[in-house]
């Protein structure tokens, strides 16, 4: 913890009185009977080689969560919340059942065969976290493999990630998190007897790579501090903790890194990845104690992902190619891209986001005119593609599991706004498919709504495109309330995809709005350029464009637009509700990243050094001058705001609680309406919220009951 809370311990001010010694002008429910509070200012100079600033909200920065007069803060600002919602109580309620009646309590996923058996997993009724099945074929018994709610049983919070069987089939490895600050703990289940292990890794990221003696495991450590993935580990199956022996290490911070094997199980990949450049590095899995080899050194400014089949390794990279290529190269000529050999040319109108690789097929996942959709090539004829065709407007295709090579058959997932998730097998060579299922929704009629395209014109003339969802008869006369949702960053695309819950919305007039706006990857890799670093204003002003556009064409009311947007998305709500706060009724922004060049200049916070290439680094000037120009936090201003929803986790990792903490309290002292400003902080949580899914779903319909009842009091 900074100096400064020390200093605020000597102050005397560790009681909750003293944040609530004078009450907002927040507009209160009929049933509010806790004042809101008022963060105490204390002065703290945040230094920077182009200036000082002033940050009187600092000390609400804990990095041990422990701190009284922080927890204390926090508390009182849930307090006030829920004192507000007790207002609205019985409508939260009503939405909550809603959305649970759209859920399918005992749903299972597609089976995937490896080896001897198929692998699925599945849901039962009442029950918050996914059981491991597995069916042995040729006996056609089932086995538990993995209970999650067996081990979720008396903790606030559990993530279990990566679930990896060994290549015998005979043990498995997984990840488990009871903080949901993605530090994980290594677990290895012997699935003869059903028990775990004793010996048990910590501090790891969520990775996992088996080499093919059954008993070594490639594994991550994290930094505690910065949480960045740091060290590669290689470590026996039930020897002692401490025998795990380093393999690699990456000292340059701006790199993500991650290990797995490929789709043959053949190699063994450390993959490094920063924003603009990636390396990869392999080992033979039949050689646990080798020396991993280069596929080609990284460069700034040179992206790739690699696979494995049959001798050779097929790439996509962005080597003269800014929306992607395809190339191969041979295992014996690895260490120099140099070598590489053209297989798919670049296109500057198709961006490809993926691939699956086959014996007799490549298979690509592309975006063309926003749109993701599936391409199939024949390697003997790379020439007679063919593209899954749909006749819906606006859809998302993408890959499925696929763990075999050597099949004709593609797996692949399906949805729109009016279709939930379907999951198809498509036979490559016949062009053949089926449903191998369609995700069952209860309480929904696909032919009570319809979803469309339209393109607002962004203030330098660019077309955004806007996919939309309405109910049939919703009138376009400009009185249709609006939720409008985006995200804008990292090249991180929001595809129109299947959400249940947003009929809860829908079915009451809203009309369902997300914004392809520049930051993400819809249109091409330009679309990301174009929304990124000296760039990134883009990414708000087309959100606010969208919403005039929406007005103007009266697809919706001016009066009733709220919007939503989380993590880098709160960025966007923060930005939007400074730059344009007259234009929206209500705004939602969940793990708001809002307090941009503080964060960026402290190099100890999670996240920081990898993310130079996103936002710019602070300590140049030209950077620090754009990021304060539109950082949420620093440009809160006395202005009347819409109302505002802010959420967060105590243990996030990806964006600290006390950024949100921090806006608030400064938006609290700034903000001249009357409108509500409502703080949730989940106590037991991270960046993903709470870790079961129907507490979830019942955080999702406080934000929509928050919605509906600022409309109820109009």
């Amino acid at each position: 913890m900074p100096n400064v809370t020390r200093l605020w311990i000597n102050q005397g001010a560790l009681i909750i009185a003293a944040f609530l010694l004078t009450a907002c002008s927040d507009k209160p429910s009929p049933a509010d009977s806790v004042t809101a509070p008022v963060a105490e200012k204390i002065s703290f100079t945040v230094t920077s080689p182009h200036g000082d600033r002033d940050d009187p909200y600092y000390w609400l920065r804990d990095d041990a969560r422990e701190a009284a007069e922080v927890i204390a803060y926090l508390e009182a600002e849930n307090a006030y919340y829920d004192s507000y919602r007790a207002g609205y109580a019985e409508l939260t309620a009503t939405i909550e059942q809603e959305v649970l009646s759209r859920i399918a309590q005992d749903d299972a996923s597609v089976p995937y065969v490896r080896g001897d058996y198929s692998y699925s997993q599945r849901y039962e009724a009442g029950k918050e976290y996914p059981i491991y099945v597995r069916t042995h074929i040729a006996e056609g018994t089932e086995q538990v493999i993995l209970d999650v709610n067996k081990l979720a049983d008396g903790k606030n919070f559990m993530q279990v990630s990566n679930l990896q069987i060994s290549p015998n089939q005979q043990l498995l490895a997984y990840m488990v998190d009871t903080t949901g600050r993605r530090q994980y703990e290594l677990h290895v289940r012997d699935l003869n007897t059903g028990f775990d292990y004793e010996e048990k890794l910590v501090g790891l990221s969520a990775a996992i790579a088996w080499a093919k003696d059954n008993e070594t495991l490639f594994v991550i450590e994290n930094d505690p501090q910065t949480l960045l993935s740091t060290r590669v580990m290689k470590y026996k199956v039930g020897a002692p903790v401490d025998s795990a022996k380093l393999v690699y290490e990456n000292t340059d911070t701006s790199f993500y890194m991650w290990v797995n094997n490929t789709t043959d199980g053949d190699y063994i990949v450390i993959n490094l990845s920063a924003t603009v450049s990636d390396e990869m590095l392999v080992l033979s899995a039949d050689q646990a104690d080798g020396e991993f080899q280069v596929i080609a050194p990284r460069e700034r400014h040179f992206s790739y992902t690699a696979d494995h089949i049959d001798g050779r390794w097929i790439i996509r990279t962005d080597w003269n190619a800014p929306n992607y290529q395809i190339m191969q190269v041979a295992t014996e000529a690895l260490g120099d891209k140099a070598n590489w050999q053209p297989i798919v040319a670049h296109d500057d109108a198709v961006f490809i986001q993926d691939m699956v690789v086959f014996k007799d097929y490549l298979a690509l996942n592309e975006r063309r005119d926003g749109l993701r959709l599936i391409r199939i090539l024949p390697w003997q004829d790379m020439a007679a593609t063919t593209i899954i065709a749909t006749d819906e407007s606006a859809y998302v295709a993408s890959f499925e599991v696929n763990v075999e090579q050597d099949t004709q058959v593609l797996r692949y997932a399906y949805s729109s706004l009016t279709t939930p998730r379907t999951v198809y097998a498509y036979n490559m060579a016949s062009a053949e498919q089926e449903v191998l299922k369609r995700a069952p929704v209860p309480n929904f009629d696909a032919s009570l709504y319809e979803t469309t395209r339209t393109w607002a014109t962004a203030r330098d003339g660019v077309k955004v495109p806007v996919t939309l969802l309405y109910r049939k008869g919703t009138p376009f006369d400009g009185s249709a309330p609006l939720y409008q949702y985006a995200y804008g960053s990292y090249g991180s695309s929001s595809d129109p995809s299947f959400r249940s819950t947003i009929f809860s919305l829908v079915d009451r007039g809203f009309v369902y709005a997300i914004a392809h706006i520049r930051g993400g990857q819809e249109m091409g890799r330009h679309w990301y350029e174009d929304g990124k670093l000296l760039n990134k204003i883009n990414t708000f002003t087309d959100y606010i464009d969208v919403t005039e556009h929406l007005v103007n064409q009266r697809y919706v009311a001016a009066d009733k637009v709220f919007g939503m947007g989380g993590s880098a998305g709160g960025l966007l709500m923060g930005a939007v509700a400074n730059m344009a706060p007259e234009k929206y009724r209500g705004l939602m922004a969940h793990v708001p990243f809002v307090d941009v060049v503080t964060t960026m200049l402290d190099e100890s916070i999670p996240l920081t050094t990898n993310e130079f290439d996103e936002w710019g680094n602070p300590k140049q000037k030209e950077y620090y001058d754009y990021m304060l120009s539109y950082s949420p936090y620093d440009q809160v201003s006395k202005q009347g705001y819409p109302a505002i929803l802010v959420t967060t986790g105590l243990h996030d990792s990806q964006v600290q609680y006390f950024e949100p903490a921090k806006w608030v309290a400064k938006l609290r002292a700034h903000k001249t309406d009357a409108n509500p400003l409502m703080f949730k902080t989940n106590m037991t949580a991270g960046h993903g919220g709470a870790s079961g899914r129907f507490s979830r779903l019942k955080e999702i319909a406080e934000e929509y009951a928050f919605i509906l009842n600022l409309l109820n009091q109009e």
